[in-house]
């Protein structure tokens, strides 16, 4: 199969409409070829390419900042001497002195299928900035690696944030590049806007569910090591807005979280006592691990990880990582109702408690924190939401 990049840069023809005009290119780490060559650096060696700027978005265009809130500068890139914009610094949108420097903007993103992920609100500003100014944006189309499974609530009108784009599910089962054509339906914008569509993506064949597996995985973000941490990052994600740990600081991130004051084996009883059917799909296991840095740092935590390795117990149609995860926050109140579970920290320069940032809205906080509420509940409340969104992105869909 061929990503977007990769036809770019072999099919002149889908280059044509450049010609005369300034390119920038909108990358970071995992924009690379098959053989692992940066975009940028394969954009720039095009005799017909004229590129004038590049864009990085959070943790930089080469990767260079490990957590969240740590902020790139812009800067001149030592070899091709053209200006780089940081969109995660002192700007989040392209500023009309940035915009001033290109005429089409090609965008090259891995994305990880999680509306909470930040890239995709980066796509979203540009487009809204190239609408206003009057500059193009392509989209060199990547996989989803999750595939086009839908779950989550969806976030809630007025809880719009940097980790949350829009009015979508935690998993939206899109590309980026048919993001693009929903934000632009969503937002009303006229904007020139092209994608160029991969070659032979098949979301749903085994074993990569989305992500073709004999593709190298490159991090689109320093926590982000591998295909099993996508697939539960949905899910995981939400730890950001707690005080568990979500193994940053360990070799796996997002697959594992924990405390040193929980009881583990009593968590797992627990949560298949309350909704084994949000447990399928998975392998959990018990396990104990000591983060270097970020939460609880030097402490043994007690811990679970989440396994989706395994083609023999993973099932990509039953996983539901968002459920997974909210079960045992639900269970952690059910051993220790009083744990201080929220952790209460300005989130991606948010006031809101962070957890509610993370899920576009309350609703899950609430769940979790009402002890009379039934899983039952929460899953009528968000399969119509999950329903609702697979009927609204259908128009959209580029891929079979």
């Amino acid at each position: 199969m061929k990503f977007g990049l990769e036809r770019f840069l072999e099919e002149p023809l889908l280059r044509a409409p450049l010609a005369g005009r300034r390119v920038a290119l909108l990358a970071h780490p995992a924009s690379v070829t098959r053989n692992l060559t940066h975009a940028l650096d394969a954009l720039a060696a095009l005799p017909d390419v004229r590129l004038t700027a590049a864009f990085g978005p959070q943790h930089g265009l080469r990767g260079d900042k490990q957590d969240n809130m740590v902020e790139s500068s812009d800067y001149t890139d030592p070899r091709l001497g053209i200006p780089v914009f940081s969109l995660y610094g002192e700007v989040r949108r392209p500023t009309p002195a940035m915009l001033e420097t290109f005429d089409v903007l090609l965008v090259d993103l891995q994305d990880l299928g999680c509306r909470i992920y930040t890239f995709i609100t980066t796509l979203r500003y540009v487009l809204e900035a190239a609408a206003a100014h009057g500059k193009a944006v392509w989209v060199l189309d990547r996989p989803n690696p999750v595939g086009r499974p839908v779950e989550g609530l969806t976030l809630r009108a007025g809880w719009e944030s940097f980790v949350g784009a829009g009015p979508l599910p935690m998993r939206h089962g899109l590309t980026l590049g048919e993001l693009g054509h929903w934000f632009i339906a969503q937002l009303g914008l006229q904007v020139e806007y092209r994608v160029i569509a991969m070659e032979g993506w098949r979301p749903d064949a085994a074993p990569g569910h989305g992500w073709p597996l004999e593709r190298t995985w490159v991090n689109p973000s320093p926590n982000a090591p591998n295909l099993w941490m996508a697939r539960a990052y949905a899910g995981t994600v939400m730890l950001e807005g707690t005080t568990l740990s979500e193994g940053r600081g360990t070799t796996r991130p997002l697959e594992l979280f924990g405390a040193p004051d929980i009881d583990t084996a009593r968590l797992l009883a627990d949560m298949r006592a309350l909704a084994p059917d949000w447990l399928r799909g998975c392998r959990l296991r018990e396990c104990g691990f000591e983060p270097t840095f970020h939460k609880h740092a030097g402490q043994m935590c007690a811990g679970v990880q989440i396994h989706t390795e395994d083609a023999t117990h993973y099932d990509h149609t039953a996983f539901q990582p968002w459920r997974l995860q909210a079960l045992a926050f639900k269970a952690l109140r059910r051993q220790a109702p009083d744990y201080p579970l929220w952790r209460d920290f300005p989130y991606e320069y948010e006031t809101r408690l962070a957890i509610d940032v993370i899920n576009g809205g309350p609703l899950l906080r609430q769940w979790v924190d009402d002890a009379a509420a039934t899983p039952a509940e929460l899953d009528a409340l968000t399969r119509a939401d999950e329903q609702a969104w697979r009927a609204a992105r259908t128009p959209f869909m580029i891929y079979e």
